[in-house]
């Protein structure tokens, strides 16, 4: 991975932390993703002590916040005048809707138009590293969730009923319906795109979560398994030389693996594109 510049987004803990620790390990130039400024920094000095000679950058935003995510995109087209691999990380779940500042339920916001968006914005640069002889990688990090969710058109932000575990199963349905849509449209570019299912994983994840999803969570997260070995899937997938040119998959504990039903139906795929362009304000 040396010459080469990664992106990892949520990486101030859990999954998306020892991604980019790993990445660093390979030689990768990395930049970090976070909201917390304070955490990100502390986060940035832990890697570069962890790899020394590493080149770890920190970048903040709250990839929730669509203005936030160009403002974003725009200081890294400025900074990387080439991107290697972006992993989409950065996700939460939300036992409350609550709505984002550009009106949008919190959770598809998150978990899914964040995706979208950031990845729409970073295509020049993916395309430079083309330019230059690189292979450029997408990687979305989704969840086996996905197998339990179902895109509601008709009440895709959970405005007419709302469910913490339906709202993020639901986002990370898309996750995987925008990467095959995505490996479509990126098809003979260079570029590849890919979906994975890390594990369950010990991290913060549901930390806030109260009600009986929150309670589980918390009983199971003893048994669940360390982010380190979460981190090995998106580690594979985004660095690996074997698979290089493979594109439009959906992998778990390292391997190729199929997805849903819903994730597989191609008209679903095009109407959830049309749909969340037009959320972000698209027209690609």
């Amino acid at each position: 991975m040396r010459g080469t510049v990664c992106l990892v987004t949520g990486a101030t803990g859990g999954i998306g932390y020892e991604t980019a620790l790993g990445l660093a390990r390979l030689g990768a130039r990395v930049a970090i993703v976070g909201r917390d400024a304070g955490k990100l920094q502390a986060c940035a000095d832990r890697m570069r002590a962890a790899v020394p000679g590493s080149a770890v950058e920190p970048h903040c935003a709250d990839l929730s916040a669509q203005a936030e995510i160009r403002r974003l995109a725009e200081t890294l087209r400025v900074a990387y005048s080439r991107l290697d691999v972006l992993v989409n990380n950065a996700g939460a779940i939300f036992d409350r809707r609550t709505l984002t500042a550009d009106g949008i339920e919190r959770t598809w916001a998150l978990d899914h138009l964040g995706y979208v968006l950031l990845t729409l914005e970073l295509l020049d640069p993916l395309r430079q590293a083309v330019a230059a002889g690189g292979r450029p990688r997408i990687v979305n990090v989704a969840s086996a969730a996905h197998y339990r969710g179902h895109i509601d058109f008709d009440d895709i932000e959970g405005a007419r009923r709302y469910r913490a575990m339906g709202a993020y199963a639901q986002a990370k349905l898309g996750n995987v319906l925008f990467t095959y849509a995505l490996a479509r449209r990126l098809r003979d570019s260079g570029i590849t795109v890919n979906a994975l299912h890390p594990g369950v994983v010990n991290t913060g994840f549901a930390k806030n979560t109260g009600g009986l999803f929150g309670a589980a969570w918390a009983l199971m997260r003893p048994f669940l398994i360390t982010p380190e070995k979460g981190a090995r899937t998106s580690l594979r997938v985004a660095s690996a030389p074997d698979l290089d040119g493979v594109s439009g998959r959906y992998f778990s504990h390292g391997q190729p693996k199929v997805s849903s039903a819903e994730s597989r139906d191609e008209a679903v795929q095009e109407r959830l594109w049309a749909l969340s362009l037009q959320q972000v304000g698209r027209s690609d």
